[in-house]
């Protein structure tokens, strides 16, 4: 079991959570929307069963919903625009952009998502597996 404690706040220090519960997956994912989101090759996110607590900062949070988007989100921080941990529904946790975290999670990446989909000029090269697709 990988319980967590996971704090993270966001560039500007306006906004800072801390999530509960069991860390199950560490990906980097290379959908179009995760790098349209991040301005990178990809999307390294945490996700968390369990439970998200804004301890500072929850007015300066607002989010992005693609309409068509049966998963995507984009919540960030309404000052700097830092990507913010938000409740996913559909995976019944809490998805944690990495980059967003202060302390460092209990696991580490597991595999590259959505490989069909990546940049030719993104990051690679690395032993993590890779999927076309979400692998859940």
């Amino acid at each position: 079991m990988n319980e967590a404690r996971l704090e993270g706040s966001c560039l500007c220090g306006e906004v800072a959570y801390v999530v509960r519960g069991e860390a199950r997956r560490f990906y980097h994912c290379h959908c179009k929307r995760c790098r349209k989101a991040t301005g990178t090759g990809h999307a390294s996110n945490v996700f968390v069963d369990g439970e998200l607590e804004w301890l500072r900062g929850q007015e300066n949070v607002t989010w992005f919903k693609v309409p068509d988007a049966i998963r995507f989100g984009n919540t960030f921080c309404v000052n700097c625009g830092s990507r913010l941990p938000r409740w996913v529904p559909e995976l019944t946790g809490v998805m944690i952009p990495a980059g967003s975290l202060d302390t460092e999670p209990s696991i580490a990446p597991q595999a590259r998502i959505f490989g069909g989909s990546k940049a030719p000029w993104s990051c690679g090269g690395d032993t993590l597996p890779q999927f076309d697709e979400y692998a859940g």
